[in-house]
């Protein structure tokens, strides 16, 4: 036992590597121009019968230069439009709608950087101790020169109120820091669209959960 542990002392830790480049092919190869798999995981998380209003959720992460990331793989889990989770933990009494994955993951244009999902708005989940949380999506962000997947949360700039009691949002102490979680809502062409930008560095980085 004595020998094992002098030899743990001079091993050296195993050098890291970074998600990227190569990250889209095993995880999202189609965008790669890999047709590969039978069932591709994609940033369309409603159907047709999915219940509730219809959104688009779209925006571009930048690094500490305010630089466009263009090889970023995101993936989303978010509630249905009555505030439940098709998770078999969630045991809310509210109904699931099958015809909803609530899970998406894409990826950032290899040209422009902007990512997007089209999916629904959530309603609203109860957190701990039965407290009403706002609506909101939660993310994973990994790309090149990042070790360890980045978690967040985006809100709507619409839920005023709601956002303003969120048990999550208020541990977060500066309002300007609160801000960096609450996507803008516009509208294009009658399709409404919430513009959410992830800072992974810089005076307005967006604020990342340790979970």
């Amino acid at each position: 036992m004595t020998t094992m542990v002098n030899q743990l002392e001079y091993l050296k830790e195993t050098a890291s590597q970074t998600a990227g480049p190569y990250v889209h092919i095993g995880l999202a190869p189609k965008q790669a121009g890999f047709d590969i798999f039978e069932n591709n995981f994609g940033s369309v998380l409603a159907g047709p019968r999915t219940k509730g209003e219809r959104i688009r959720v779209e925006g571009r992460v930048f690094d500490g230069s305010g630089t466009p990331l263009r090889d970023v793989l995101i993936e989303i889990w978010q509630a249905n439009a009555a505030g439940k989770y098709n998770h078999p933990a969630d045991r809310q009494k509210k109904p699931i709608d099958k015809t909803f994955r609530g899970w998406g993951r894409g990826c950032s244009d290899f040209k422009t950087g902007i990512w997007a999902f089209d999916t629904i708005k959530p309603g609203s989940v109860m957190g701990r101790n039965n407290r009403p949380m706002a609506p909101h999506i939660s993310f994973w962000i990994v790309a090149r020169g990042i070790n360890v997947g980045l978690s967040t949360r985006m809100y709507f700039s619409d839920e005023q109120v709601a956002n303003g009691k969120d048990p999550v949002l208020n541990l977060i102490e500066w309002e300007v820091r609160r801000k960096t979680l609450i996507a803008t809502r516009e509208e294009r062409k009658g399709q409404v669209v919430y513009r959410f930008d992830i800072n992974i560095q810089g005076p307005d980085e967006t604020v990342f959960f340790d979970i």
